[in-house]
């Protein structure tokens, strides 16, 4: 799938596109089917995510002129001096905007990692739980429900402030995001196609696999 069928750089490459919009699936479904005790379910969501999560920090690096943190992130200065009116540099992330999604990354990074070291001791069990010492497993665990509140405050932040640049500075950030194009804004060179991040993908959620494979196996409940 190419982005170059019409005239211009693309703003938002395919892999950023997509990546953004099943993670948007992704979070109310994990929530939902940890309600609803669907925790088998709830885990594969989670190691989906964690796999979508790696592949787009990886993009950050691979991928096109404005998915790679280069391109966004700066130093403190120049994010002050842009929220004191001083124009982006890029025509992707502004210099605040490129640091909260960073931040929004880690803390879903985070919050799958833990979710790979939790445990209720009867129904469910992490694939990583029994890598470390219980009382570290458990001490990991205890922080996934607060990441996930931290999540939840970052996305209203996130949906506020795509609302805030919408009406009021008239700046069309949720089309971009559906179709990698936006008025008045290019991308600065030919964005990277969509297999490339496929492959990416599959290879993580290989090693993920290999990982869970060599992962310690709980140790039997009778000994004789």
């Amino acid at each position: 799938m190419s982005d170059s069928e019409q005239p211009g750089f693309v703003l938002w490459d395919w892999p950023v596109r997509l990546i953004h919009w099943v993670i948007v699936l992704l979070l109310p479904a994990s929530w939902w089917t940890a309600e609803e005790g669907y925790l088998t379910v709830h885990q594969w969501l989670g190691l989906t995510l964690l796999v979508l999560v790696l592949t787009r920090l990886c993009w950050g690096f691979l991928g096109s002129p404005q998915a790679r943190f280069r391109d966004f992130l700066r130093g403190p200065r120049t994010v002050l001096a842009y929220l004191r009116g001083a124009p982006s540099a890029t025509p992707g992330h502004n210099p605040a905007g490129g640091w909260s999604v960073v931040l929004l990354w880690l803390l879903l990074l985070a919050q799958a990692l833990t979710g790979t070291v939790n445990s209720d001791d009867v129904l469910y069990t992490g694939p990583f739980y029994y890598v470390f010492d219980s009382s570290i497993a458990d001490a990991l665990a205890e922080l996934h429900e607060p990441i996930f509140k931290l999540i939840l405050a970052f996305v209203a932040f996130h949906v506020g402030a795509v609302v805030f640049y919408e009406r009021r500075r008239d700046q069309r950030l949720l089309k971009p995001m559906l179709t990698g194009r936006a008025e008045g804004r290019e991308g600065t060179g030919p964005s990277q196609p969509l297999y490339k991040a496929i492959i990416l993908a599959l290879v993580l959620a290989a090693l993920l696999w290999g990982l869970m494979e060599l992962a310690p196996e709980p140790p039997p409940a009778f000994y004789w």
